[in-house]
């Protein structure tokens, strides 16, 4: 807390004067948590843009300068060095992992991965056509109730779920798609790496050998890398005040999911491949549809371009960018959907009313892009970022349950309704 105070001065004329905190990368902030005690005043701020809701020392960001830092390490040297499971371990444990303390990691992670075979009776319950992040949600909250009354302290029950959860959630979204085409579940093989075991899962048959090329599993877990966690977003946001409220670890993160099957969360690289699919249908004419995206009164929108925290270019993008070059030429893929793609990449970059407006392409373009190269199905998309996101929300679950000023999460509102009125009885209305 800095030694700064803040003035603020009422309608009425009295001032009050309030804390300035400081975070280590000198972002600043008035500390209003007495606010309303001294003043009878609260702040409205719809959305909570303006709003910082926890210190937290887990990740920064700097949208103006493009920086993504997991514990102070660079998101580029994290995708280009670090596996999914290191980074994971960084997240949930707040320090890289010596060799050793990583091993032990993934074993215990291997150690879980199997889903009690209770759980597939609930696939079973699903329609085939179900959504992916419907399931998903519904499955790690019935998690809860097969690890109930455990033995040993809060933090160690806690770890260990959070073990669990880094282990089963790809088995669960495997078994998802696997119900939606009605093929056999695929257990894990735990001989294989977190990655390549859920590529595994996803598409291997048992009346057949499957085997995973090497590049999809590295892009995948640079894919993964790179969503792992975004600070306070919609769906962080969401896994810690539903913690707050003391639930189970199970509980939190299936409030998580739920809050990033959102369209304007979690959805955005599906709606980037639903509008390349939509411009392929209409000819594939990519010059009409950037002269759209100029017109402000055409109604259309690029998605995939520019972000609401990133002012300059979106540094994930800049790391996948290369990966996804490299996919492509890999797979020969001549899907004309991805080489519309190529040719709007092309065209903003080189536009100078993109580059004037910093709508360049961000991680979601190019998630989209790869995940359709992948096979992955459209509607998998946010499960696949489920699958990233995962460890930055245990790790702020974690975060949150060790704080000591850690306290129940409940806004105020200011409120807009009838002043007090007299009840009529209903034979008098």
């Amino acid at each position: 807390m800095s030694e700064q105070k803040a003035t603020i001065t009422f309608p009425e004329g009295n001032s009050i004067e309030l804390p300035v905190s400081e975070g280590s990368e000198k972002e600043k902030a008035i500390d209003i948590s007495n606010l309303r005690a001294q003043s009878g005043y609260i702040t409205l701020d719809p959305g909570y843009g303006n709003t910082g809701s926890c210190d937290s020392a887990i990740t920064f960001i700097d949208g103006e300068q493009g920086i993504l830092r997991y514990r102070g390490y660079k998101i580029e040297d994290l995708a280009e060095h670090s596996s999914f499971l290191e980074t994971s371990y960084l997240l949930i444990n707040g320090k890289l992992p010596t060799a050793k303390e990583l091993q032990t990691f993934d074993d215990k992670i291997r150690m879980h991965t199997l889903l009690h075979e209770d759980v597939k009776s609930f696939y079973d319950g699903f329609p085939r056509d179900a959504h992916p992040m419907a399931i998903l949600a519904s499955v790690v909250v019935s998690l809860s109730s097969f690890y109930q009354d455990e033995a040993g302290s809060p933090e160690e029950v806690s770890y260990l779920n959070s073990i669990r959860l880094m282990a089963k959630l790809p088995t669960i979204a495997a078994w998802a798609y696997k119900k939606s085409i009605g093929h056999p579940f695929t257990y894990p093989d735990n001989k294989r790496s977190y990655s390549e075991n859920f590529l595994y899962m996803m598409f291997g048959l048992p009346v057949e050998k499957y085997e995973v090329d090497p590049l999809i599993v590295e892009v995948l877990d640079t894919l993964l890398i790179l969503h792992a966690d975004h600070e306070q977003n919609c769906s962080t946001s969401t896994v810690r005040i539903v913690r707050s409220s003391g639930v189970n670890l199970f509980a939190s993160i299936a409030a998580g999911i739920c809050a990033l099957w959102g369209w304007r969360h979690g959805g955005a690289n599906q709606q980037v491949i639903e509008m390349l699919n939509h411009i392929r249908e209409d000819g594939g004419d990519v010059k009409k549809y950037i002269a759209m995206a100029k017109d402000k009164d055409s109604g259309f929108r690029l998605m995939g371009f520019g972000h609401r925290v990133y002012k300059n270019y979106d540094p994930r993008a800049s790391v996948i960018r290369k990966k996804c070059e490299q996919v492509l030429q890999k797979l020969n893929n001549n899907d004309p959907t991805l080489e519309i793609a190529r040719k709007l990449e092309e065209a903003a970059l080189n536009d100078d009313y993109f580059k004037e407006r910093n709508l360049y392409p961000n991680v979601d373009f190019y998630s989209g892009i790869l995940y359709k190269a992948m096979r992955i199905p459209v509607n998998a998309f946010t499960v696949m970022f489920a699958l990233g996101r995962l460890p930055g929300w245990i790790a702020h679950a974690k975060e949150y349950t060790e704080d000591p000023k850690n306290r129940i999460g409940r806004p105020r509102q200011v409120y807009t309704g009838e002043t007090e009125r007299e009840y009529v009885p209903i034979d008098k209305r």
